[in-house]
């Protein structure tokens, strides 16, 4: 019992005597908990529906796309996902949000829609369930896109990329490939800042 009680006393002392070590910072710098405004949204993932707190990403730069299965631009999957592996080490995510809002070029079901993406373009990055993203009926977290860019989506694969500060962003049409110059210009500038 005088060992027991002498380790907890001397494991005490010597916690005390430790300089406090400072809690892992996030990847924005922002203290622990913060989400901006735009990302304190849930959203069903696409695959099993089940809510994901968009909050996660914060401090990250981040790609947003809507996407449709049965479109001449469905082939940006490919570089979308390319872009996700080359560049989610140095901060990016891509979020997928496939949508029907465009000559109904995404007719399925949530399921069927991840079995596509798997299937033919092996999607990694994520993908939300199918989501209007423009007029009346469009998801808040897009009319805030919209909002903050001045750009509503005009077509399947319309980008917003959104700056680690959770409040910068910018818009791109769908006619800006994944390995477009100035796209890749303006992401690379949002990874480098810190």
């Amino acid at each position: 019992m005088f060992k027991a009680t002498l380790c907890t006393l001397l494991c005490t002392l010597s916690a005390l005597a430790m300089p406090a070590q400072a809690a892992p910072s996030s990847p924005s710098g922002a203290a622990a908990g913060a989400c901006p405004a735009l990302f304190d949204r849930t959203v069903p993932r696409l695959q099993d529906e089940k809510p994901q707190s968009l909050c996660q990403y914060a401090g990250r730069v981040v790609l947003v796309v809507n996407t449709a299965s049965q479109c001449g631009f469905t082939s940006q999957y490919r570089g979308l996902e390319a872009l996700y592996e080359k560049y989610r080490e140095a901060g990016l995510v891509v979020l997928g949000f496939p949508s029907n809002d465009f000559a109904g070029q995404e007719p399925g079901s949530n399921a069927e829609i991840a079995a596509f993406c798997e299937d033919q373009f092996s999607v990694r990055f994520p993908m939300f369930m199918k989501t209007p993203v423009t007029g009346a009926k469009a998801h808040p977290f897009y009319a805030d896109l919209a909002r903050l860019s001045g750009s509503t989506p005009k077509w399947n694969f319309h980008k917003y990329l959104i700056g680690r500060d959770g409040r910068t962003v910018k818009a791109y049409t769908s006619l800006t490939t994944p390995e477009d110059g100035a796209l890749l210009r303006d992401l690379r500038a949002e990874l480098d800042r810190r």
